[in-house]
C-alpha cells in the first residue's frame, strides 16, 4: 500500500485507558510508519483517540467523502483521496462511540486507488483497535 519495503515502524496502543481513567470504553495510541532510508519521512499514520464525532463524519460525507461500509455495528466512517488525482495521499476515519480511528496514508503509490487502500486497512484494524467492538459478520454469497 505504501510501496516501501522494510519500513521503520513505531508506536503503541492502550485499549484500556478509558477504563483506567474514567470507566468509559475508549483507547488511545498511534502507529507511525517511516521510510527506512534517506530523510525517513512518514508514509503512514494510524491514530486512536476518544475524539469521535458522528456529525463530523456525516459532514465529510456531505462534502464528497465516500462512506465506509459497515465495519463495526453502530460505527460510521468515511474515506477519501486528498487533493488531485495525482496526489497519492488518502485517509479513512471510523467513529464508534467515543473512539475514533484514523488511517492517514501520506505516501501511497501513484496509479493505485489509495483511498480504497486506506479503507481496506481500516476494515482490517478497526475491529482490533476499538475497545469492545465486534466486527460486522461477513456477508456470504448464495
Amino acid at each position: 500500500m505504501t510501496g516501501i519495503r522494510e519500513p521503520i515502524v513505531k508506536g503503541n496502543f492502550d485499549l484500556t485507558v478509558g477504563k483506567e481513567l474514567d470507566g468509559k470504553n475508549y483507547g488511545t495510541g498511534g502507529c507511525w510508519i517511516y521510510q527506512p532510508t534517506g530523510n525517513k519521512s512518514k508514509v503512514l499514520q494510524i491514530s486512536l483517540s476518544p475524539a469521535g464525532s458522528k456529525q463530523e463524519v456525516e459532514w465529510e460525507i456531505s462534502q464528497g467523502a465516500k462512506p465506509l461500509p459497515e465495519i463495526i455495528p453502530g460505527a460510521i466512517g468515511h474515506y477519501s483521496q486528498d487533493g488531485s488525482a495525482d496526489n497519492a495521499q488518502a485517509s479513512a476515519v471510523l467513529v464508534h462511540g467515543l473512539n475514533e480511528v484514523i488511517v492517514d496514508l501520506i505516501h501511497g503509490v501513484k496509479g493505485r486507488d489509495n483511498a480504497a487502500d486506506a479503507a481496506a486497512l481500516m476494515e482490517l484494524i478497526a475491529p482490533k483497535l476499538i475497545p469492545g467492538a465486534t466486527p460486522t459478520t461477513e456477508k456470504t454469497r448464495d
